[in-house]
């Protein structure tokens, strides 16, 4: 009797622990079972551990206690790699800064978690190891003028040669080289020989324009000897045809005074300035013009 008495506050005690548990438990299925996915990410869901499938955004059910949803990005994420050190062809030493951006497939999410477990541990294991060595070996198939006069092809070729050696779930979208930087010395030689070029093309510039200009004189000098061997031509062709006419105009002047004596004499009377000539003639006669025949 005794000790009846004495076991019945716990007995009262565990009658008001059960009713909590119970609530407690049902607090946590009811809360525990729903669970939400944003957009830009998807779920992978797994009981007791293991893989049972995926959730699409949106809100979604699962056992409590038993499963959990791990979330997986799928939007792009760009990681960074800099001091990226290497060699050109000609042994030219740089630092290179580049950037990768990639995404994950939808459809690979499991992958990822099966894996790497998350994308952070995807991109140590992949990018990481193959970033800066494949930028080491493209870089060095380039000398380090070529490499700077074909920045975009020596960043195709980079793009190409990361997205072939990385293999798992994920998807490069692209490859940027966003900085070369050589030595010091190698920097001021290079300036030195495009000084020395900008110099020799400038000479060759003014070389030419001398060229030209020359040529132009010669032919403003050849156009103006044209024009005087052309005016001069003009002129003797003028003096020849002037020269025949008058030569004509003679011709046919003796030869109508030839034809016409009287002609012959009106000519004389034109030309007769009207006073005697001073001088006689041994026959004794004065020239003078025949009045009858002027008639």
């Amino acid at each position: 009797m005794i000790k009846s008495e004495l076991n019945l506050p716990s007995s009262i005690g565990l009658s008001k622990i059960i009713p909590v548990v119970i609530l407690l438990i049902l607090f946590i299925s009811l809360f525990g079972s729903w669970y939400t996915v944003d957009q830009g990410e998807r779920g992978v869901i797994l009981r007791n551990g293991k893989i049972i499938g995926t959730a699409e955004p949106g809100l979604g059910f699962k056992l409590p206690l038993f499963d959990t949803v791990v979330k997986i990005s799928t939007q792009t994420h760009t990681t960074s790699y800099s001091s990226l050190q290497a060699y050109s062809r000609d042994q030219q030493p740089a630092t290179l800064n580049a950037s990768v951006t990639f995404n994950v497939p939808p459809d690979r999410v499991e992958e990822v978690y099966a894996n790497f477990k998350s994308i952070d541990a995807m991109v140590a294991r992949l990018l990481d190891r193959q970033v800066p060595t494949q930028v080491e070996n493209i870089f060095g198939k380039y000398t380090a003028i070529s490499v700077v006069q074909e920045r975009i092809k020596f960043g195709i070729d980079v793009t190409s040669a990361i997205t072939n050696s990385v293999k798992g779930p994920i998807e490069i979208t692209s490859v940027q080289i966003e900085n070369i930087d050589f030595s010091n010395a190698y920097e001021k030689s290079v300036e030195d020989r495009m000084r020395a070029e900008v110099e020799v093309q400038t000479q060759l510039q003014n070389l030419e324009k001398e060229r030209v200009s020359a040529q132009i004189a010669v032919t403003q000098a050849q156009a103006e000897a044209d024009s005087q061997l052309a005016r001069a031509k003009a002129e003797a062709e003028s003096i020849r045809i002037k020269g025949d006419a008058e030569a004509s105009a003679i011709k046919s002047r003796a030869e109508a005074l030839a034809q016409n004596q009287n002609l012959v004499e009106l000519t004389k009377a034109e030309k007769w300035d009207g006073k005697l000539p001073t001088t006689v003639l041994p026959t004794g006669t004065l020239p003078f013009i025949d009045a009858k025949k002027s008639n």
